[in-house]
């Protein structure tokens, strides 16, 4: 059956996101629908949940079959868009900054890389790039933020991105990130730790930590160990080995799995105290034990790094998801915190060394989501739930991280596989390259 409807779904989403997309040749789409604010929201552009988004929707796109003539019309118009924004562009990041713009613009084969690269090297101050997603009372005015989706892990990552496909001066961004990343690293008795914000920003002695793939350690030291792997620094990927030794011991590895709480310390008492998906759970936890075997690390903590890798994915496999087991425990189909997300994950790593559990898994998710799609007519879509909300069934949203592109991309992904096996087509992002079949392991 999954054969026969996870085709059909993808292409449903899509036409439904397509539907969405305003501006008359100047593209945008609404986070939501129906629209929470009239016009274009503030991140426009972004990847997170505007326009960015969708040119990685259109990369698995043509990975399945030809574009569209409405497709070609709106891959030309993002990438006018995003080249448009890259000379005045102050936001460096990859969920809505410049970071994200390089994943679209190479996701489109468009021209524009290089400019980005340079961009994010003027905006460079020598520790790290100035923001303002987080302030005062909490921060103290101009704090940096280390991760890999809003801070400095981000620019380390899109500069390996950027080397990878041959931009100019990406070794210098590359260089300069990982150094600003060494001078943010804390001893801690189990090795090294970073913090979402460095503390010489901070005003809480005691503050709350997110230690896995989006804010935290695991996505931060990924990025060094794979940063180590492409220029040969070895400071870097012991560093980072360091850094995944402190996160395993956050850890419950009981029952042969590797769990890492979403928060240190766990004071959110309404929210799980383990997380799953790519951006605060195994799933993505499991990336930087993906970077640290590609970077050719032979052992964290007593195990090899794909030992780790296989213990973060046991416990996605014996969680129960997707099914929904109790109010809040797995409420989300998209990529950041829930099903599609998961699903990317595990079958990169089949394709990169093919254990039948996680093709199984992955179809599984992927069944789950065609149960779960909202269709009406020519259109599908999904609606998530906050358990804790007076209404808890949430509008569906349409963009990459928290909506039907990225729900849609991953069911064509799927389809892909079930027509060609392990040989089907993975369309590399900036990240998770490495975790995916084709990745060229370290020398």
């Amino acid at each position: 059956m999954l054969a026969d409807t996870s085709r059909d779904v993808a292409e449903a989403a899509w036409r439904w996101v397509l539907a969405q997309v305003g501006g008359d040749g100047s593209p945008w789409i609404p986070e939501s629908v129906p629209s929470q604010v009239p016009g274009p929201p503030e991140q426009r552009d972004g990847l997170h949940s505007g326009i960015g988004g969708l040119a990685l929707a259109l990369a698995e796109v043509r990975a399945t079959r030809a574009w569209s003539d409405e497709e070609q019309t709106l891959a030309a118009a993002l990438a006018d868009r995003l080249q448009a924004r890259t000379a005045t562009a102050t936001a460096y990041d990859y969920f809505d900054g410049l970071v994200g713009d390089l994943a679209s613009l190479v996701a489109l084969d468009a021209d524009g890389a290089d400019a980005v690269v340079d961009r994010l090297i003027v905006l460079a101050a020598g520790d790290g790039w100035t923001q303002d997603v987080v302030g005062p009372p909490r921060f103290r005015p101009a704090a940096r933020i280390s991760d890999a989706t809003l801070g400095t892990g981000s620019v380390l990552l899109g500069g390996l991105w950027a080397r990878r496909h041959g931009v100019a001066r990406s070794d210098e961004l590359v260089e300069h990130a990982a150094e600003v990343l060494m001078g943010e690293a804390e001893d801690v008795p189990a090795g090294l730790r970073w913090r979402f914000v460095p503390m010489r920003f901070r005003t809480e002695e005691d503050p709350t930590e997110m230690p896995n793939w989006s804010h935290g350690q695991a996505g931060i030291a990924a990025a060094l160990a794979l940063a180590s792997a492409e220029l040969g620094r070895p400071a870097w990927v012991e560093a980072a080995r360091s850094g995944a030794e402190h996160l395993v011991s956050l850890g419950d590895t009981s029952d042969g799995g590797l769990s890492v709480p979403r928060y240190v310390p766990h004071r959110a008492i309404d929210e799980e105290p383990f997380a799953l998906g790519w951006c605060h759970g195994a799933s993505g936890t499991s990336l930087l034990f993906a970077a640290l075997e590609h970077a050719g690390v032979p052992d964290v903590a007593g195990a090899t790094p794909g030992e780790w890798r296989g213990r973060c994915l046991t416990t996605v496999h014996t969680s129960g998801i997707p099914e929904r087991l109790r109010p809040g425990f797995w409420d989300n189909d998209g990529r950041c915190c829930g099903t599609a997300g998961v699903g990317d994950i595990v079958l990169d790593a089949w394709q990169q060394h093919g254990r039948r559990a996680d093709l199984d898994l992955a179809l599984r998710l992927a069944d789950a989501l065609v149960r779960n799609a909202q269709v009406d007519g020519p259109h599908a879509w999904w609606r998530f739930v906050e358990h804790r909300a007076a209404s808890p069934l949430l509008p569906p949203g349409v963009g990459w991280m928290q909506g039907a592109a990225g729900i849609a991309a991953y069911l064509f992904r799927v389809d892909r596989v079930l027509e060609h096996g392990p040989a089907a087509a993975a369309v590399p992002r900036l990240d998770t390259w490495w975790a995916g079949p084709g990745a060229r392991p370290a020398p």
